[in-house]
C-alpha cells in the first residue's frame, strides 16, 4: 500500500513539474516575434482605406470574418495547411501577408503556430499575425471592424 501511495505521489509531482514547465515557457517557442503582431485597429484602418496597399489576409481558423480574408480552414489540419502552402506558393516572398484565427486566446490556439511556422519555413519576409488575444468576436467583431460579406 505504501509503495502504491509513493508511486502515485511521484506521478502527481512529475505531472505538476511538466505542467509548470509548459506554463512558464509558454510564448517562448512561438514562431512569431512581438513585432509581427498586428493590432486590429491598424488592419481595420488599412482595410477602410482602399488607397492603401491591401495585404493578403488568410483566415486559418473556423471561418473568415475579416473583410477580404481568404478562408483556409483550421491550420491544425494537414489538408488545410497544405491548402495554405499551395496558395502561398504563388505569392512573392516580400508580399504583405496577415494570418488570423481568433478561436481562442493565443496560448490555446491550435491553428496559429502551424501557419506562422509555415510562413517562416517558406521564407516570407513581410507577414504578420493579427493580434486577437481573446478571440475574433471580442477583438474584431465587437469593435465594428470591417467584416466579410
Amino acid at each position: 500500500m505504501k509503495t502504491k501511495v509513493l508511486i502515485l505521489l511521484f506521478i502527481a509531482l512529475t505531472a505538476s513539474v511538466f505542467a509548470i514547465k509548459e506554463f512558464s515557457s509558454q510564448g517562448q517557442d512561438d514562431p512569431w516575434t512581438p513585432q509581427q503582431l498586428l493590432a486590429p485597429a491598424d488592419l481595420a484602418k488599412v482595410l477602410n482605406n482602399p488607397k492603401d496597399p491591401q495585404p493578403l489576409i488568410f483566415s486559418i481558423g473556423m471561418e473568415a470574418v475579416v473583410k477580404g480574408s481568404i478562408d483556409i480552414g483550421p491550420a491544425m489540419r494537414a489538408e488545410n495547411l497544405n491548402t495554405l502552402k499551395q496558395k502561398l506558393g504563388k505569392v512573392p516572398k516580400n508580399a504583405q501577408i496577415v494570418v488570423y484565427c481568433g478561436c481562442c486566446p493565443f496560448s490555446r490556439c491550435p491553428n496559429i503556430r502551424p501557419a506562422m511556422k509555415l510562413l517562416k519555413d517558406m521564407q516570407f519576409t513581410n507577414y504578420k499575425l493579427l493580434n486577437l488575444p481573446q478571440n475574433v468576436k471580442v477583438d474584431w467583431i465587437d469593435k465594428g471592424y470591417p467584416m466579410s460579406e
